[in-house]
């Protein structure tokens, strides 16, 4: 029997997509989905702790997300041009694939030019393909570093917000839209799960004896795409770059044997995980590109339980996340969830299922 897109579809109040996100990470709402029982708690985020013992591991994703909306304007027109840096392709060529709005105003050949807040023309680029109906490569003409380059990057881009929180970036977004272990800049998206974790409560956790394993996902646009086919089989994810090192598969493997609780913080960590698995089904190190598209009915082989937070109707998200917990169990959780106000989407509240 095939699994329809339309079996994750609900009505969502659109008061529930946080705009915003809590006052402190930590202290946002944390609902506990049990597999093996059905019951479902309701917690705040910081009660985490309570459910992990000594030995077992958290998996994050490092990856950092950077300012990758840009506004320019197109030569001898000046028409303002909305460009949406998705990934580096080439860095000694400074080659680029982008979204760009209107998209209907572009063509190869035409050069954009991207100022700062004085007005001063700080980089120009040219269009040099038109890889979709919206989407571009585009070439920045810019003769300093690749660290200069990306300081230029910094100061011109802002912080990558979802449209549907239907607001502007602000200062505060540049901290919080951010996990506070990001090290890998790459990511077009903050992995949602992990935004939730303070300093005070990785102290705790790491004071409890509980292992954290690192790698790396680089989240694209792809992971939000709307799926477009009723039959989930037929629907391709868009291919992401991840990295998982040595270090991270000994600490896995480790408490794959001694039956410890293994949690993939967000359902980028999952992914990741589940593109690198063994014959043996243990861990593997990888790098490279996933295009993994996780959907019931689905064997889970590393992570016994997840932290995720709650997603949009018909989204590869929520479809993942009741691969994990059982369409049926997660069905019924998201409607407590909706009944009980939780907040949702990357500013919202959070999940563990165990």
């Amino acid at each position: 029997m095939r699994t329809k897109l339309s079996q994750f579809n609900f009505e969502l109040p659109e008061e529930l997509i946080a705009k915003y996100p809590a006052e402190h990470r930590d202290e946002s709402r944390l609902m506990v989905v049990h597999k093996d029982t059905g019951k479902i708690e309701h917690k705040v985020f910081k009660d985490l702790l309570g459910y992990f013992d000594e030995d077992d591991v958290m998996i994050f994703n490092n990856t950092k997300v950077f300012p990758a909306r840009l506004y320019g304007t197109k030569e001898k027109t000046g028409a303002r041009i909305e460009v949406f840096l998705l990934r580096e392709l080439n860095k000694e060529a400074r080659l680029w694939d982008v979204l760009v709005d209107p998209a209907r105003k572009i063509r190869v050949g035409n050069k954009l030019y991207f100022s700062d807040k004085e007005d001063n023309n700080i980089l120009i680029a040219e269009v040099v393909d038109n890889t979709t109906s919206r989407g571009r490569t585009i070439r920045f003409l810019y003769e300093g570093t690749d660290a200069e380059f990306h300081g230029e990057l910094e100061k011109l881009g802002t912080m990558p917000l979802p449209k549907s929180l239907d607001r502007a970036p602000e200062p505060s977004d540049i901290e919080r839209f951010q996990t506070i272990y990001a090290k890998e800049i790459g990511a077009v998206a903050a992995p949602a799960a992990g935004l939730h974790f303070s300093r005070e409560l990785m102290k705790r956790l790491e004071l409890k004896g509980i292992d954290f394993a690192e790698l790396t996902l680089h989240i694209g646009l792809g992971t939000f795409r709307s799926i477009d086919v009723e039959d989930l089989s037929k629907h391709k994810m868009d291919a992401e770059y991840f990295k998982i090192t040595d270090n991270m598969v000994d600490k896995v493997n480790k408490a794959l044997k001694n039956h410890k609780k293994i949690c993939a913080v967000g359902t980028t960590s999952m992914r990741s995980i589940e593109s690198a698995v063994s014959a043996t089904d243990n861990l593997k190190t990888v790098e490279g590109w996933t295009n993994l598209f996780i959907f019931p009915p689905y064997e889970f082989r590393i992570a016994n339980c997840m932290v995720t937070n709650f997603h949009l109707p018909k989204s590869s998200l929520v479809i993942m996340a009741s691969a994990f917990g059982g369409p049926e169990l997660i069905k019924e959780a998201y409607a407590e969830a909706i009944k009980e106000k939780y907040r949702f989407f990357s500013y919202g509240d959070a999940m563990l299922i165990i």
